[in-house]
């Protein structure tokens, strides 16, 4: 029977609730699949490299979600993480393998946070630890005292990349976005190209270079209340369209 809504594999988190793990993904990533990229979404539980092409050949689609924990430095070669940084061994070691083999196949790929700087680093690139204490850096990180709608608010702009994917999208050269991490771009990994910065140069967004579809990243959270956004509404739905494409390719 034909498939008229594309599948959208999201990577989960892996959790201790109490005393059990769990694979979760934040609600606010499955809404954003539904509503605005109008796709089913598919979790896809953290195991590892286990049934990962057999997996993807089911897939329209990837979206890497943003999460608490931060990519082990050790992926980076980055020097060991302060003891309370929390850190998902198990969503790395599902995710990092999954982004190259996604890529190869021709699978749209949105990453968002987390997943931006996971696609980083499984092309090669490093990452700030802690962007706050880089000279120069701001801090880009939220608020957590407060309510989330503020924690999510806009938080400065970034600048877009004339004659970039978002610039088109977007159709002017600035847009305003949220700001809630502490990790970040410390140098770009191969084939990606620069499509966002914002005001202290932090790279905010890029793409595959030489991917043969849609496969994006930004460093902010166009999920949080996307059919409000017209912007993140627009990433989504272009999201949701190669996906749709993606179906239609394989007829």
């Amino acid at each position: 029977m034909a498939r008229h809504k594309p599948l959208i594999g999201i990577p989960a988190d892996r959790r201790i609730l109490g005393p059990h793990p769990f694979h979760c993904v934040g609600e606010k990533y499955i809404a954003a699949v539904a509503d605005a990229a109008d796709a089913t979404p598919v979790l896809i539980p953290s195991l590892g490299e286990r049934d990962l092409d057999d997996l993807l050949s089911e897939l329209d689609g990837i979206l890497l979600t943003g999460s608490p924990s931060n990519v082990e430095p050790h992926r980076y070669s980055g020097t060991a993480g302060d003891p309370d940084t929390l850190h998902d061994p198990y969503r790395d070691e599902t995710t990092l393998p999954l982004i190259p083999r996604a890529i190869a196949a021709g699978l749209p790929l949105f990453a968002v946070c987390r997943g931006f700087q996971e696609m980083n680093v499984a092309f090669g690139g490093t990452l700030w630890q802690k962007v706050q204490d880089v000279p120069g850096m701001r801090d880009h990180r939220e608020d957590k005292e407060q309510p989330l709608d503020v924690q999510y608010a806009p938080a400065h702009e970034v600048e877009l990349v004339r004659g970039g994917y978002l610039h088109g999208l977007a159709g002017s050269d600035r847009v305003v976005v949220n700001s809630l991490h502490s990790q970040g771009v410390q140098t770009l990994g191969r084939n990606l190209e620069i499509e966002a910065r914002a005001p202290d140069g932090l790279i905010e967004a890029f793409r595959v270079s030489n991917a043969p579809g849609f496969a994006l990243a930004v460093q902010w959270h166009p999920e949080w209340q996307v059919l409000k956004n017209p912007f993140s509404h627009a990433l989504f739905a272009a999201f949701g369209a190669a996906a749709r494409a993606q179906i239609n390719a394989r007829k």
